[in-house]
């Protein structure tokens, strides 16, 4: 006799399970524990075989009847039905799998093993956390649509986060064009948010000095009683206008002091390129003073605790702050005052531009990686030597030397500048350098 949901309802658990027979082959199976379980016998090429349909009530009698039939039809037709649920089950368990966020992850991995700079890739990390994968992280690929991608673009522009929506929406297109690559959807929902991206407000560039300010600057500089690796580090940041992380995590292994020069490899640069600065005469003196100090620390600028392993990225701030100048130069602004400067004094650009890492974009970029090293040592030689005469007092005599000197250089007449050592290290120079900033 076919069950009734009266019967259902109505059996008890025992000692033992036992099974309530519908059927052609349908049958509730009742545990001891009082759990109810549908069930489904039929032969598949003269075997004996049976599947689970779903648990009472949330199956009822009408669905088991109807997934019993449905099961019937498919070994009519030569399908086995319980290798087909295993299969549906499989693709609804990768389909379960198949979210933004495993897309995400494979795609910051596979940016870690390109090896980013770790400044980079904390970026990403963060943005990551904050702003993406709270959106989209439990979203399957297939049902994000433009209109999500186009909430969340517009969610980090309310917030005036103008920088942050740009990464995102570079971001979000990888993320997509990559699985779609990988075959996990098939079209790109971020493809297009530039369009509809607002407008940042203008630049705000960093504090820096002009000329004119740069005698005051130098002199409070020059008498501050910060801790030696501090002031050198703010010099440092001057005298190569480096970008401060790049003089942060400078190691002594990058510094040849026979040389005269710095060498900072790829993996630490923002353009993954490896990066070559001369170190002007002073600079070399400043550190050959500091190697005694922290000479026997990885990093010329060693961390106080465990916190971080070099000095904070506050330091040099601090120190533009001490002696006056917060909110008018920071350690990135040393940057931009460096490149008005020498640009306005006849340096050639792309002499300047050398100096300051900057690559060019496009096929130009690729391409033109000179160094520029000879050109760069007379040049940041003549803008440390100039700085010199701002701090001491410039007058407009010293002022048309130092320009003459610069066309003189640009005359291919390079020897004026610094001799028959334009190239090497003028060792008595240095002695006297050394000893004056002992003093």
């Amino acid at each position: 006799m076919p069950l009734t949901a009266l019967q259902i309802k109505a059996s008890k658990p025992t000692d033992k399970q036992y099974m309530l027979g519908d059927s052609s082959g349908l049958g509730l199976l009742v545990h001891p524990n009082g759990s109810k379980y549908w069930h489904f016998r039929y032969t598949y090429h003269g075997r004996p075989m049976k599947m689970s349909l779903g648990v009472w009530p949330l199956v009822s009698l009408q669905e088991a009847r109807d997934k019993a039939a449905e099961c019937r039809r498919l070994v009519k037709n030569d399908i086995n039905p319980g290798a087909r649920a295993r299969e549906d089950k499989h693709q609804k368990r990768e389909a379960g799998l198949n979210t933004f966020k495993r897309a995400a992850e494979y795609w910051y991995q596979f940016k870690s093993d390109s090896g980013r700079a770790r400044a980079t890739l904390k970026k990403i990390r963060d943005y990551l956390d904050k702003d993406l994968l709270p959106a989209l992280g439990s979203k399957q690929l297939e049902e994000i649509t433009r209109a999500d991608c186009a909430r969340l673009q517009a969610s980090i522009e309310k917030r005036g986060a103008f920088n942050v929506a740009d990464k995102a929406r570079t971001w979000l297109k990888q993320i997509f064009s990559q699985a779609v690559a990988r075959g996990l959807c098939e079209n790109n929902p971020a493809s297009e948010l530039h369009a509809i991206a607002l407008a940042p407000p203008p630049p705000q560039h960093y504090p820096h000095l002009r000329e004119d300010e740069l005698p005051e600057f130098l002199q409070a500089l020059s008498t501050t009683t910060s801790r030696l690796p501090a002031r050198i580090a703010a010099w440092m940041a001057i005298l190569t206008a480096a970008r401060p992380g790049m003089v942060r995590y400078a190691t002594w292994e990058d510094i040849d002091l026979e040389e005269g020069t710095w060498t900072v490899p790829a993996e630490r640069m923002k353009m993954r390129r490896d990066y070559i600065s001369p170190l002007p005469h002073q600079l070399i003196a400043m550190l050959i003073k500091l190697h005694q100090l922290t000479g026997r620390s990885h990093y010329l600028f060693p961390g106080n605790g465990n916190r971080l392993p070099v000095i904070c990225e506050n330091t040099i701030n601090l120190i533009f702050t001490k002696i006056g100048y917060k909110g008018r130069m920071v350690s990135h602004g040393v940057r931009h005052t460096a490149s008005t400067l020498l640009r306005e004094h006849g340096w050639l650009k792309d002499h300047v531009e050398s100096q300051l890492a900057h690559v060019e974009g496009g096929i130009a970029g690729e391409y033109n990686q000179a160094l520029y090293m000879t050109q760069r040592r007379i040049m940041m030689q003549w803008y440390a030597d100039y700085l010199d005469a701002l701090r001491d007092g410039m007058t407009a005599s010293l002022r048309d030397q130092f320009d003459t000197r610069v066309n003189q250089f640009l005359s291919h007449k390079a020897s004026v500048l610094l001799g028959p050592k334009a190239i090497g290290i003028d060792r008595s120079e240095l002695e006297k350098e050394r000893g004056a900033f002992q003093r």
